[in-house]
Protein backbone atom coordinates (compact mmCIF):
# COMPACT_ATOMS: atom_id res chain seq x y z
CA UNK A 1 0.00 0.00 0.00
CA UNK A 2 1.19 3.57 -0.66
CA UNK A 3 2.51 5.49 2.32
CA UNK A 4 0.52 8.34 3.82
CA UNK A 5 2.76 10.90 2.11
CA UNK A 6 2.42 9.12 -1.26
CA UNK A 7 -1.36 9.00 -0.95
CA UNK A 8 -1.44 12.69 -0.08
CA UNK A 9 0.65 13.52 -3.15
CA UNK A 10 -1.60 11.42 -5.38
CA UNK A 11 -4.67 13.23 -4.11
CA UNK A 12 -3.12 16.55 -5.18
CA UNK A 13 -3.43 15.56 -8.84
CA UNK A 14 -6.38 14.76 -11.06
CA UNK A 15 -3.86 12.93 -13.24
CA UNK A 16 -0.21 12.87 -14.33
CA UNK A 17 1.23 12.19 -17.78
CA UNK A 18 4.84 10.99 -18.00
CA UNK A 19 6.74 10.67 -21.30
CA UNK A 20 3.60 9.48 -23.08
CA UNK A 21 4.04 8.18 -26.62
CA UNK A 22 1.59 6.72 -29.10
CA UNK A 23 2.73 5.14 -32.35
CA UNK A 24 0.46 3.83 -35.09
CA UNK A 25 1.34 1.58 -38.00
CA UNK A 26 -0.73 2.49 -41.06
CA UNK A 27 -0.27 1.05 -44.57
CA UNK A 28 3.33 0.12 -43.90
CA UNK A 29 4.18 3.52 -42.39
CA UNK A 30 4.96 4.41 -38.79
CA UNK A 31 3.08 7.42 -37.43
CA UNK A 32 4.40 8.97 -34.21
CA UNK A 33 1.24 10.68 -32.98
CA UNK A 34 2.71 11.51 -29.55
CA UNK A 35 6.47 11.68 -29.03
CA UNK A 36 6.96 11.93 -25.26
CA UNK A 37 4.41 14.22 -23.60
CA UNK A 38 4.66 15.01 -19.88
CA UNK A 39 2.53 17.25 -17.68
CA UNK A 40 0.82 17.17 -14.29
CA UNK A 41 -2.74 18.33 -13.68
CA UNK A 42 -3.43 19.41 -10.10
CA UNK A 43 -6.92 18.73 -8.80
CA UNK A 44 -9.13 21.75 -9.48
CA UNK A 45 -7.17 22.87 -12.57
CA UNK A 46 -8.82 24.30 -15.71
CA UNK A 47 -6.74 23.47 -18.80
CA UNK A 48 -7.29 24.05 -22.50
CA UNK A 49 -5.42 21.71 -24.86
CA UNK A 50 -4.89 23.12 -28.35
CA UNK A 51 -3.06 22.22 -31.53
CA UNK A 52 -3.43 22.12 -35.32
CA UNK A 53 -4.51 19.05 -37.26
CA UNK A 54 -1.88 16.34 -36.83
CA UNK A 55 -0.54 17.80 -33.59
CA UNK A 56 -1.54 14.80 -31.48
CA UNK A 57 -4.49 16.53 -29.83
CA UNK A 58 -7.05 13.82 -30.71
CA UNK A 59 -4.63 11.05 -29.75
CA UNK A 60 -4.05 12.66 -26.36
CA UNK A 61 -7.82 13.03 -25.92
CA UNK A 62 -8.29 9.30 -26.52
CA UNK A 63 -5.56 8.43 -24.03
CA UNK A 64 -6.85 10.77 -21.32
CA UNK A 65 -10.36 9.39 -21.83
CA UNK A 66 -9.10 5.80 -21.46
CA UNK A 67 -10.29 5.06 -24.99
CA UNK A 68 -6.79 3.94 -26.00
CA UNK A 69 -3.52 2.87 -24.39
CA UNK A 70 -0.11 4.53 -24.80
CA UNK A 71 2.69 2.83 -26.69
CA UNK A 72 5.05 3.82 -23.90
CA UNK A 73 5.15 6.15 -20.93
CA UNK A 74 2.68 6.43 -18.07
CA UNK A 75 -0.75 7.93 -17.49
CA UNK A 76 -1.42 8.04 -13.75
CA UNK A 77 -5.03 8.63 -12.74
CA UNK A 78 -5.28 9.13 -8.97
CA UNK A 79 -1.88 7.46 -8.78
CA UNK A 80 -2.94 4.39 -10.79
CA UNK A 81 -1.10 3.55 -14.02
CA UNK A 82 -3.90 3.34 -16.59
CA UNK A 83 -1.72 1.58 -19.16
CA UNK A 84 -1.55 -1.57 -17.04
CA UNK A 85 -5.31 -2.02 -16.70
CA UNK A 86 -7.58 -4.53 -18.44
CA UNK A 87 -10.35 -3.50 -20.85
CA UNK A 88 -12.90 -4.08 -18.10
CA UNK A 89 -10.98 -1.88 -15.67
CA UNK A 90 -10.63 0.83 -18.32
CA UNK A 91 -14.38 0.72 -18.90
CA UNK A 92 -15.02 1.18 -15.17
CA UNK A 93 -12.66 4.15 -15.08
CA UNK A 94 -14.41 5.77 -18.04
CA UNK A 95 -17.75 5.31 -16.34
CA UNK A 96 -16.81 6.34 -12.82
CA UNK A 97 -13.79 8.63 -12.92
CA UNK A 98 -14.09 10.67 -16.14
CA UNK A 99 -16.96 12.92 -17.18
CA UNK A 100 -17.26 13.32 -20.96
CA UNK A 101 -18.78 16.29 -22.79
CA UNK A 102 -18.83 16.11 -26.60
CA UNK A 103 -19.46 18.62 -29.38
CA UNK A 104 -22.53 16.69 -30.58
CA UNK A 105 -24.06 16.34 -27.06
CA UNK A 106 -24.67 12.55 -27.53
CA UNK A 107 -28.04 12.62 -25.80
CA UNK A 108 -30.59 9.82 -26.18
CA UNK A 109 -33.50 11.36 -28.07
CA UNK A 110 -36.19 9.14 -26.52
CA UNK A 111 -35.22 10.14 -22.96
CA UNK A 112 -36.03 13.34 -21.09
CA UNK A 113 -33.50 15.55 -19.30
CA UNK A 114 -33.57 13.62 -16.01
CA UNK A 115 -33.34 10.26 -17.77
CA UNK A 116 -30.37 11.41 -19.88
CA UNK A 117 -28.52 12.64 -16.80
CA UNK A 118 -29.15 9.28 -15.15
CA UNK A 119 -27.71 7.16 -17.99
CA UNK A 120 -24.16 6.78 -16.56
CA UNK A 121 -25.61 5.58 -13.25
CA UNK A 122 -27.61 2.93 -15.08
CA UNK A 123 -24.57 1.72 -17.01
CA UNK A 124 -22.68 1.32 -13.75
CA UNK A 125 -25.57 -0.35 -11.93
CA UNK A 126 -25.71 2.47 -9.41
CA UNK A 127 -29.42 3.27 -9.56
CA UNK A 128 -30.80 3.61 -6.06
CA UNK A 129 -33.22 5.65 -4.00
CA UNK A 130 -31.07 8.76 -4.20
CA UNK A 131 -30.47 8.66 -7.98
CA UNK A 132 -33.52 10.72 -8.97
CA UNK A 133 -32.80 13.35 -6.34
CA UNK A 134 -29.17 13.62 -7.43
CA UNK A 135 -30.20 14.04 -11.07
CA UNK A 136 -32.75 16.71 -10.12
CA UNK A 137 -30.04 18.61 -8.23
CA UNK A 138 -27.76 18.46 -11.27
CA UNK A 139 -30.55 19.65 -13.57
CA UNK A 140 -31.03 22.61 -11.22
CA UNK A 141 -27.27 23.21 -11.13
CA UNK A 142 -27.08 23.63 -14.92
CA UNK A 143 -30.20 25.80 -15.06
CA UNK A 144 -32.70 23.23 -16.36
CA UNK A 145 -34.80 22.72 -13.26
CA UNK A 146 -37.92 23.79 -15.12
CA UNK A 147 -37.26 21.53 -18.13
CA UNK A 148 -36.50 18.20 -16.48
CA UNK A 149 -39.17 16.31 -18.41
CA UNK A 150 -38.38 17.76 -21.84
CA UNK A 151 -36.70 15.62 -24.48
CA UNK A 152 -33.66 16.81 -26.50
CA UNK A 153 -35.77 17.81 -29.53
CA UNK A 154 -37.57 20.30 -27.27
CA UNK A 155 -34.33 21.96 -26.12
CA UNK A 156 -31.96 24.45 -27.72
CA UNK A 157 -28.39 23.48 -28.51
CA UNK A 158 -27.13 25.25 -25.41
CA UNK A 159 -29.69 23.51 -23.24
CA UNK A 160 -28.74 20.14 -24.69
CA UNK A 161 -25.10 20.82 -23.88
CA UNK A 162 -26.11 21.72 -20.32
CA UNK A 163 -27.77 18.31 -20.05
CA UNK A 164 -24.53 16.73 -21.28
CA UNK A 165 -22.56 18.65 -18.65
CA UNK A 166 -24.95 17.55 -15.91
CA UNK A 167 -24.62 13.97 -17.13
CA UNK A 168 -20.82 14.25 -16.98
CA UNK A 169 -21.07 15.19 -13.29
CA UNK A 170 -23.44 12.46 -12.13
CA UNK A 171 -20.69 10.04 -11.06
CA UNK A 172 -18.63 12.78 -9.38
CA UNK A 173 -15.66 12.21 -11.74
CA UNK A 174 -12.01 13.10 -11.10
CA UNK A 175 -12.18 15.45 -14.07
CA UNK A 176 -14.40 16.57 -16.94
CA UNK A 177 -13.00 15.97 -20.42
CA UNK A 178 -14.73 18.34 -22.86
CA UNK A 179 -14.07 17.78 -26.58
CA UNK A 180 -14.89 20.90 -28.62
CA UNK A 181 -17.84 21.34 -26.28
CA UNK A 182 -18.90 24.67 -27.79
CA UNK A 183 -18.26 23.74 -31.44
CA UNK A 184 -21.97 23.58 -32.36
CA UNK A 185 -23.03 26.71 -30.45
CA UNK A 186 -23.39 30.35 -31.40
CA UNK A 187 -21.24 32.96 -29.66
CA UNK A 188 -23.84 33.97 -27.07
CA UNK A 189 -24.62 30.37 -26.10
CA UNK A 190 -20.90 29.57 -26.08
CA UNK A 191 -20.40 32.27 -23.45
CA UNK A 192 -23.21 30.78 -21.33
CA UNK A 193 -21.73 27.28 -21.48
CA UNK A 194 -18.23 28.58 -20.72
CA UNK A 195 -19.65 30.50 -17.76
CA UNK A 196 -21.04 27.19 -16.50
CA UNK A 197 -17.66 25.47 -16.87
CA UNK A 198 -16.02 28.37 -15.02
CA UNK A 199 -18.56 28.08 -12.21
CA UNK A 200 -17.96 24.34 -11.94
CA UNK A 201 -14.22 24.93 -11.83
CA UNK A 202 -14.62 27.54 -9.10
CA UNK A 203 -16.52 24.93 -7.08
CA UNK A 204 -13.50 22.60 -7.35
CA UNK A 205 -14.11 20.57 -10.52
CA UNK A 206 -11.12 19.82 -12.75
CA UNK A 207 -11.81 20.79 -16.38
CA UNK A 208 -9.84 19.62 -19.44
CA UNK A 209 -11.04 21.46 -22.55
CA UNK A 210 -9.96 20.26 -25.99
CA UNK A 211 -10.48 23.17 -28.38
CA UNK A 212 -9.16 24.89 -31.50
CA UNK A 213 -10.73 28.24 -30.58
CA UNK A 214 -8.55 30.88 -28.92
CA UNK A 215 -11.52 32.60 -27.29
CA UNK A 216 -12.55 29.33 -25.64
CA UNK A 217 -9.00 28.57 -24.49
CA UNK A 218 -8.77 32.08 -23.03
CA UNK A 219 -11.32 31.09 -20.38
CA UNK A 220 -8.98 28.42 -19.00
CA UNK A 221 -6.27 29.13 -16.43
CA UNK A 222 -3.67 27.10 -18.32
CA UNK A 223 -3.17 26.43 -22.03
CA UNK A 224 -1.13 23.53 -23.41
CA UNK A 225 -0.36 23.73 -27.13
CA UNK A 226 0.72 20.64 -29.05
CA UNK A 227 2.63 20.47 -32.32
CA UNK A 228 3.99 17.38 -34.09
CA UNK A 229 3.26 15.16 -31.09
CA UNK A 230 5.13 17.33 -28.58
CA UNK A 231 4.19 20.08 -26.15
CA UNK A 232 5.07 23.36 -27.84
CA UNK A 233 4.02 25.64 -24.97
CA UNK A 234 2.49 25.19 -21.51
CA UNK A 235 1.46 28.53 -20.05
CA UNK A 236 -0.71 29.95 -17.29
CA UNK A 237 -2.95 32.97 -17.70
CA UNK A 238 -2.40 35.66 -15.11
CA UNK A 239 -6.16 36.12 -14.76
CA UNK A 240 -8.72 34.31 -16.95
CA UNK A 241 -11.41 36.55 -18.46
CA UNK A 242 -14.74 36.51 -16.60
Amino acid sequence: MPSESESSKQNEYAFQVQELTRTYFMKGETVHALRGVSFDVPAGEYIAIMGPSGSGKSTLLNLLGCLDRPTSGHYLLAGEDVGTLTDYQLSRIRGRRIGFVFQSYNLLQQLNVLENIKVPLQYQGLIGRDADEKCRELADLVGLGSRMYHRPAELSGGQQQRVAIARSLVNDPYFILADEATGNLDSSTTDEVLDLFASLNQSGKTIIMITHEDEVAARARRVIRLRDGLIETDEYHARPPS
